[in-house]
C-alpha cells in the first residue's frame, strides 16, 4: 500500500519554525518544506521571480503531486499571485502572516480597534533588531523613529507560542519605539487549519525534513 502524494510547500523564512510544527505535530510525512529567505521583504520585487524559480526547479525533479506555497503577499502589490496563477500553484488566503495568525476575522477586528497598530509576530521578536532597528537604521539614527513610527499608536504581539521570553521581549519592543503595547496569543491555527484541508493524515511517527530555511 502506497502512502499520500509527496506535497512541496513553499514558504516564507520568517514562518519556517511555525509550519515544520504544524506539519511535525499532524505526520505529516508525505509534505516537505523549503522557504524563501526571509530578508526578501525588505526586497518585495524579488519574491514573485523567487518564488517562479523554486517552482520550476522542483517541478523538475518530477517528485512532487503538488505545490503550495505559504506565503502571503508581502508587498508585492499582486505580482506573487500572477506568478502563482501561471505556475498553476495555490496560495494560503490572507495578505500577510498576521492574517495567517490571527485569523481574517479577529485581524480587522485589530485594525479596526487601532489602524496605527506595528505587529509583531514570534520570529519578528525573536531579530527585532536585526530586522528593525538596525535594518531600518535606528541603531545609528535614533531621531529617524519618528519618521518610521510617527503614525503608529501601539505594537500588537501575535504570539504562536507561549514564551515568557518572547513576551518580555516584546514588550521591551513596544518601550524602545515608545508605543504601546497589546498582546493576542494566535498559535499557528490559520496555517494548521489550511494544511488539513489538504493532508492526508500519515501515521508514522518522525519530524518533518526541512529542506532549506533563511
Amino acid at each position: 500500500m502506497t502512502g499520500p502524494a509527496p506535497v512541496l510547500l513553499i514558504g516564507c523564512g520568517a514562518l519556517a519554525r511555525e509550519i515544520a510544527w504544524a506539519i511535525d505535530a499532524n505526520g505529516w510525512r508525505h509534505m516537505e518544506l523549503t522557504c524563501l529567505p526571509a530578508d526578501l521583504h525588505n526586497r518585495p520585487r524579488a519574491i514573485p521571480g523567487a518564488m517562479r524559480a523554486k517552482i520550476q526547479a522542483a517541478r523538475k525533479t518530477g517528485k512532487y503531486a503538488e505545490i503550495i506555497a505559504i506565503y502571503g503577499d508581502c508587498g508585492t502589490g499582486g505580482l506573487l499571485d500572477k506568478v502563482l496563477a501561471e505556475e498553476d500553484v495555490e496560495r494560503i488566503a490572507g495578505a500577510h502572516c498576521y492574517e495567517f495568525y490571527a485569523g481574517t476575522a479577529q485581524f480587522e477586528m485589530l485594525a479596526e480597534e487601532e489602524l496605527g497598530s506595528l505587529y509583531l509576530t514570534d520570529y519578528l521578536v525573536r531579530f527585532f533588531d536585526r530586522l528593525i532597528i538596525k535594518g531600518l537604521g535606528l541603531d545609528r539614527f535614533p531621531h529617524l523613529r519618528d519618521d518610521y513610527f510617527g503614525h503608529y499608536r501601539r505594537v500588537v504581539y501575535l504570539s504562536q507560542k507561549d514564551d515568557p521570553d518572547l513576551l518580555a521581549r516584546a514588550r521591551a519592543a513596544a518601550a524602545r519605539l515608545d508605543l504601546d503595547f497589546v498582546h493576542r496569543p494566535t498559535g499557528i491555527g490559520g496555517i494548521e487549519t489550511f494544511l488539513r484541508r489538504r493532508a492526508v493524515p500519515a501515521h508514522e511517527e518522525g519530524r518533518v525534513d526541512v529542506l532549506q530555511e533563511a
